[in-house]
């Protein structure tokens, strides 16, 4: 008989398949998370490499196109310009690398913020855990947005200070989501087996209790950047965002207001954009949240 018939020698020559490709295989799984993944990095790369794809500078103005109103899209801008002469596309290109920036930045931000205070009430528990669950709910009990217009209002001027506001101010439901985490993984046996063998607690944390934790945390830093890049739109439009002459797709949308019925295209390319980011950040986070559900990869 071949040794490799005996059940015994069969699991000893199966290999376990590695979590990541688990992870891919249920993502690959979730068809509209995968396009929108591939959207995403288009636009991304697009942003990146404005400079080459266009050979205008979005806030040069063009005096032969500056006539008091938005010119429609031509041989010579592919998208028009507006009632400055600055061509359309440059403007959407660098707003677009604007928006992705400070959405992006806001998040991770945020996620630092919101996984320290959760990992600190998580693991400590007891009056630490009560302190800072209190902080967070203080945090909740604010008006989010009246609060990012005050301090938009009183420091705008630079996308640091965008960056700042909009994460210092949405990092509660990391911080709770995280804490769960680590409750949780505090009762299970490998951390147990840890601290029997004298296993330092800054070890426990960012060697086996973070690493577990990971899963949720990039689901929600997925989830949040489109509610990032919507904020930092809004600010932009009410003008407390990104400060003029430099474009984000918030200002452009500002900047179309009065042109919404006799230029188009001057409030349809911002908002097309930001739509096509928000709703591929929001669905590839759903396509992570299934990939990471161990109950769907079975």
């Amino acid at each position: 008989m071949n040794e490799l018939s005996t059940p015994m020698a069969l699991q000893e020559h199966i290999k376990p398949t590695p979590q990541w490709k688990l992870i891919w295989r249920q993502f690959r799984r979730h068809r509209l998370a995968v396009a929108s993944a591939v959207l995403l990095i288009i636009m991304l790369l697009m942003a990146i490499f404005a400079d080459a794809i266009t050979p205008y500078d979005p806030n040069r103005i063009d005096t032969a196109y500056a006539q008091g109103r938005p010119q429609p899209p031509s041989d010579i801008h592919a998208l028009g310009t507006d009632n400055y002469g600055r061509d359309y596309l440059a403007r959407a290109l660098f707003g677009m690398r604007v928006s992705i920036f400070v959405g992006v930045t806001a998040v991770i931000f945020e996620i630092g913020i919101g996984v320290t205070v959760g990992a600190l009430a998580g693991y400590f528990g007891g009056r630490l855990d009560n302190f800072l669950m209190r902080v967070t709910d203080v945090f909740l009990s604010v008006p989010g947005f009246f609060l990012l217009l005050i301090i938009a209002g009183i420091f705008a001027g630079t996308l640091l200070t965008l960056v700042f506001v909009i994460g210092a101010l949405n990092w509660m439901t990391v911080s709770r989501l995280v804490r769960a985490e680590f409750l949780s993984l505090k009762e299970r046996e490998f951390m147990t087996a840890a601290q029997c063998i004298g296993v330092p607690g800054w070890r426990m944390v960012t060697r086996h209790m973070l690493p577990n934790a990971l899963a949720p945390i990039i689901v929600a830093a997925t989830l949040a950047v489109p509610y990032a890049i919507l904020t930092e739109s809004a600010l932009s439009f009410l003008g407390l965002g990104v400060p003029p002459p430099n474009a984000s797709l918030g200002n452009m949308l500002q900047d179309a207001q009065q042109w919404l019925r006799t230029a188009w295209w001057i409030w349809v390319v911002p908002g097309v954009i930001i739509s096509l980011i928000v709703l591929s950040f929001n669905f590839v986070g759903d396509g992570l949240r299934d990939a990471f559900d161990p109950q769907l990869r079975r």
